[in-house]
């Protein structure tokens, strides 16, 4: 049963990482498109400004986070922890992993509530053109949910073979 929510949440985090990938790819190439157009035609894609900031770097950066917490990659300082016994480790892992819960689940919580509201008013930005940056809102909400579960099934996993991971 374990294994198999291990599998699933491994799955969601793969697949929120290649959807913050492809967002990472399509901003390379629009990027190098608005270049190319505005030196060498003088006509700039329009909107790429506003399309890099409020969706592409958005998704890159919030999609990832479980992908980046199941894998036990996110930054750690453990030059005193290391040297600590087993059980005291697994004991801080343990805190650390609850206040993470704690943290993201705020962080998801209330942007949850303001993609809520941003949807509702069909949120814009001001710009040249009718530029709609309500759908993005949601990615911070799914990325933190993600970031919840990937904590989740690490707790679970360290207590089962009885050391931080």
């Amino acid at each position: 049963m374990l294994a198999r929510i291990e599998r699933s949440m491994d799955i969601l985090a793969k697949a929120l990482l290649v959807i913050g990938c492809i967002a990472l790819a399509l901003m390379m190439f629009h990027v190098t498109a608005d270049v190319t157009m505005r030196y060498v035609f003088n006509r700039p894609i329009i909107g790429t400004p506003e399309t890099v900031a409020y969706y592409y770097m958005v998704f890159a950066v919030f999609l990832p986070l479980a992908f980046v917490e199941r894998r036990g990659e996110h930054i750690r300082v453990d030059l005193f922890t290391q040297m600590m016994p087993q059980r005291v480790q697994l004991l801080l892992y343990l805190l650390a992993c609850t206040l993470g819960l704690i943290f993201f689940g705020m962080l998801g919580y209330q942007s949850y509530l303001d993609a809520l509201r941003a949807t509702t008013r069909g949120e814009t930005i001001m710009s040249n053109f009718l530029f709609y940056i309500w759908p993005a809102r949601w990615a911070l909400p799914i990325g933190f949910g993600g970031i919840v579960l990937a904590l989740i099934v690490n707790m679970i996993r360290a207590l089962r073979l009885g050391r931080a991971l």
